[in-house]
């Protein structure tokens, strides 16, 4: 695979981010974002929003993009190709999540009765928003594309929940934080939709998954690979980056990401084809 042309012969470094934040709230947030990442990396920072996670990942691997923040299994597909994931998500004090299966709470809806009914993914290459209650469903002999009547890709974890609120489906999935924690699906749901925690029951947790990550591409010089890693790994110790952390990354601070840390998703990607 031929490497990427180099950052350095750019302007801009552009940094890359995924669909699932919703397009206009990731727009909104991409002009502090870039100007932090512009002072860390002393250079002029493009943020943009990919169209999908098949994008998200093509970017980086094409050169397009210089760094993005990644769902895990982007960042396991391109780690598999020899991309480094410089550093991931902390949350509560944990670097992996599940997912919840969730309904309207007022719908009444277990697992045993999802024959017929209609589900809101996010992406095929959504972990928490398709892979992992994908995989979760064909473990117990309930095959997607057979048990569900329809299968809504929205996009983003927002545009899913809302379907099932306004009655375009009647499942959804979201991330949340592992069992650990002691917290639950309605604090993945306030992530998302503040305020609506108590609007969604619960039909399943599934195994978890090691966090997003943000991947670094291949033909970025050495230097900025270093500066970028210490920008990320230092969010949460400035007010700006507290901000960016809370808002944007939906994180308490980034820590190293262990070298090949996204293999155990293999798994769960074949188990989802």
């Amino acid at each position: 695979m031929p490497v990427p042309p180099p950052a350095q012969s750019r302007v801009a470094f552009r940094f890359g981010l995924p669909p699932s934040l919703g397009n206009a709230p990731a727009l909104e947030r991409a002009e502090p974002l870039g100007a932090f990442l512009a002072r860390a990396l002393g250079r002029k920072v493009e943020v943009g929003v990919a169209a999908s996670y098949e994008a998200l990942a093509k970017d980086l691997l094409a050169g397009r993009a210089d760094a993005i923040w990644a769902p895990p299994f982007v960042c396991a597909r391109v780690e598999a190709l020899g991309v480094r994931v410089l550093a991931r998500g902390v949350r509560r004090g944990r670097s992996s999540y599940r997912s919840a299966l969730v309904a309207r709470a007022d719908a009444g809806l277990t697992m045993e009765g999802l024959r017929g009914k209609r589900v809101a993914w996010v992406d095929r290459e959504s972990v928490g928003g398709y892979l992992l209650p994908a995989a979760y469903l064909k473990a117990r002999g309930l095959e997607p594309a057979k048990v569900f009547s329809s299968q809504l890709f929205t996009g983003s974890y927002r545009a899913a929940l809302e379907a099932v609120l306004e009655g375009q489906a009647d499942v959804a999935s979201v991330f949340c934080p592992p069992e650990s924690t002691g917290l639950t699906h309605a604090d993945g749901v306030e992530v998302v939709l503040p305020g609506h925690g108590g609007a969604f029951s619960r039909l399943a947790y599934t195994e978890e998954a090691p966090n997003d990550g943000v991947p670094v591409g291949m033909g970025v010089a050495p230097e900025l690979v270093g500066l970028l890693e210490r920008a990320f790994l230092g969010l949460h110790e400035r007010e700006e980056g507290r901000r960016l952390l809370e808002s944007l990354f939906a994180a308490d601070r980034f820590e190293p990401a262990p070298r090949m840390g996204y293999r155990a998703l293999y798994r769960v990607a074949l188990a989802s084809l």
